[in-house]
């Protein structure tokens, strides 16, 4: 049984369509997303997409299947260059800017089929997340010289220190495919984590999990949050997860964003409910 409790939390306007938590009121959104949208050919799969997250927020993104929840991930990693609006991150535009000046800045994500290198160690995939903190250059490690060994020495004692956010730093030499299911999962955030993200994104993180596991993972996501201090955004189909742990959830379907609000709000809205339940037939 998890022990994870929710604190109540008051979600306020901020100068825009969008709300963020009250104790974030004072800084500026992590993320502020203006009129986002992409076209492909002639289909618009998201249109006018509105949305700020405050700098330790833990948000939602929900629909129906196919509503565009991964395509709005793709547009804020830049997978995809949006057709229109705006992306703001940490007050900076992020037009024209590609996935790894993205991450750079400080956005980082997981995705809905694992992606893993499932050949090496665990250490080693949580290394590879760590590269944007690698103090060294090419002629130092080339030459193995003094400061590649410190800059490795230093590298390796973060990669243990996160991994034992999930207890895992036992697992450091076993191969990232030889991990259950759920650890491999886990693994994946770790690895985000690496990358020192002001703002993490996570792809169905419970996709595959049993109740369980789905539990732990709320207490590690709170975890995260409080750890680091960084805003958390999900896409996560477990509505108990998402009610549970999200203080302000954004709901699409067929690209648009149909409700914003507080899990309370979600819950009783009737544009949300028609989405996933469909409408009721009027009585003759």
């Amino acid at each position: 049984m998890s022990k994870y409790k929710k604190e109540p939390v008051k979600l306020v306007p901020v100068p825009s369509p969008n709300i963020i938590p009250e104790r974030d009121i004072d800084k500026t959104p992590i993320l502020e997303v203006s009129h986002l949208g992409i076209d492909f050919g002639g289909l618009t799969a998201v249109d006018d997409f509105n949305m700020a997250i405050g700098r330790t927020e833990i948000a939602g993104l929900i629909g129906p299947n196919g509503a565009g929840k991964t395509t709005v991930f793709n547009l804020l990693t830049k997978v995809y260059q949006p057709t229109r609006g705006t992306i703001m991150l940490d007050g900076r535009d992020t037009a024209g800017m590609n996935t790894i000046q993205v991450n750079k800045m400080g956005i980082a994500r997981t995705f809905q089929n694992i992606r893993l290198f499932k050949d090496l160690t665990v250490l080693d995939n949580v290394l590879i997340g760590l590269h944007n903190e690698m103090d060294y250059h090419l002629p130092s490690a080339v030459l193995r010289l003094p400061s590649y060994w410190r800059a490795e020495r230093i590298a390796k004692e973060r990669a243990l220190e996160l991994l034992s956010i999930f207890d895992m730093q036992d697992m450091a030499y076993a191969k990232a495919g030889s991990l259950p299911y759920g650890a491999q999962r886990r693994l994946e955030i770790v690895r985000a984590l690496g990358t020192n993200p002001a703002l993490l994104l996570l792809d169905e993180p419970a996709a595959g999990m049993n109740p369980s596991e789905t539990a732990e993972l709320m207490e590690n996501i709170s975890k995260i949050r409080d750890t680091f201090q960084i805003a958390i955004m999900l896409i996560e189909h477990d509505m108990n997860l998402v009610m549970g742990i999200c203080e302000g959830i954004c709901v699409l379907n067929y690209g648009k964003v149909i409700a914003k609000g507080s899990p309370e709000d979600i819950q009783a809205s009737p544009q949300v409910i028609e989405a996933y339940l469909g409408k009721k037939k009027e009585d003759n």
